[in-house]
């Protein structure tokens, strides 16, 4: 591990680490990851935290309801996360900033530069910025869903060199340690690839929280790109925090890529989400090189879904097959005006005026998909 080299990291800490009992927070489980965080404080090691459990920490103040509701839950974030906040202000001795974001708000391109710069302020100023999903207002269309991601997302926008993703097991197994005697630990992960997704499985059922495993290989896929250094640890146990601190690998490590993707492109490709999509001839060559001065209103097939100018979309040939995650520089009910036109003249002069369909800034080639 390279931890003498760490100058920023993003620490993740699940439900289940925060309201282990489901009767609102505790702090048993968070003094040795509290701890952990003052120490690389100590040493000149910027830490953001993302910080789950608003829902877990709230519930208790519900408890009459057996299972709640969406709205309900919301209302249970909203009460859990002035007590999350709290139990993390009473276990640390220098300031914290709260930041509540949503996908909604990570996936604008605007407001993810302003997530940005506030995280680094904060950081600038000596404060610990403690993230989390804002439960409590999103929706499905604007959420992450889950708080490993969310938090590779946020170690992108924070320009962090590691991750330390915090689980109720050790790391990665070969198989479900829970239900096989035989699982065994795997140390390094070096490429993720269908085989490491396949021993990931899916959420634990039951669990507090809303993540598995398989989140956290996402989560890992998306910081490694990055240039990021992914660590899962248990972090039940308080030991490991130490043995991080020493330079020694307490679970599972995966091993950024030697040449990260840059910002932007990682931005588009990992954060960034579709909301439409242009379908092309199965033979359009323009795929890879030079796509966006290539593709026109002749090149389309389709438009599908609905979408807005600046939004992200999907462009696929007819068979399937993904070409590039691109900002739209026009909506999908100019493009279906368009389409629906039975002159081809108009089209070629309004190509002519307006210029391509996506934006040649913001667009991410998906190869071999």
């Amino acid at each position: 591990m390279s931890k003498l080299n760490w100058k920023r990291i993003v620490v993740k800490v699940g439900s289940a680490l925060i309201a282990p009992n489901k009767q609102g927070c505790s702090s048993h489980y968070l003094l040795g990851i509290a701890q952990f965080i003052a120490n690389c404080r100590a040493q000149g090691i910027q830490v953001v935290l993302v910080s789950s459990g608003s829902v877990a920490a709230g519930r208790h103040h519900f408890s009459e309801v057996a299972e709640p509701n969406v709205t309900l839950k919301k209302a249970m974030a909203a009460a859990g996360q002035a007590d999350m906040m709290a139990i993390w202000d009473r276990l640390f001795d220098f300031p914290s900033a709260q930041l509540l974001v949503t996908h909604g708000d990570l996936r604008d391109r605007e407001r993810y530069v302003s997530i940005k710069d506030t995280i680094l302020t904060l950081l600038e100023h000596g404060l610990l910025p403690i993230i989390n999903e804002n439960d409590a207002v999103t929706t499905d269309k604007l959420r992450v869903g889950d708080n490993d991601n969310l938090s590779a997302m946020v170690a992108a926008a924070a320009d962090a060199d590691a991750l330390i993703i915090c689980s109720d097991v050790a790391g990665l197994y070969t198989k479900n340690p829970q239900q096989h005697d035989d699982a065994k630990l795997i140390k390094q992960v070096n490429h993720i690839d269908a085989e490491i997704y396949a021993m990931a499985g899916g959420a634990t059922a039951g669990g507090v929280g809303t993540g598995g495993m398989h989140t956290k290989i996402q989560a890992a896929e998306k910081a490694i790109s990055h240039g990021i250094e992914t660590v899962i640890v248990n972090g039940f146990e308080a030991d490991n925090f130490n043995r991080l601190l020493k330079g020694e690998n307490p679970g599972t490590l995966f091993t950024p890529f030697d040449k990260p993707m840059q910002e932007h492109l990682h931005w588009m490709t990992h954060t960034s989400q579709v909301q439409g999509e242009l379908v092309v001839e199965n033979d359009f060559d323009g795929a890879l090189d030079g796509l966006p001065n290539q593709l026109t209103s002749d090149d389309v097939m389709a438009v599908n879904g609905e979408f807005s100018v600046g939004d992200t979309i999907l462009v696929r040939r007819d068979d399937g097959t993904k070409l590039a995650k691109a900002q739209s520089n026009y909506s999908s009910c100019l493009l279906n005006f368009i389409a629906d036109q039975d002159d081809g003249a108009f089209a070629d002069e309004f190509q002519q005026k307006t210029g391509s369909i996506i934006s040649d800034k913001h667009i991410a080639i998906l190869e071999n998909t």
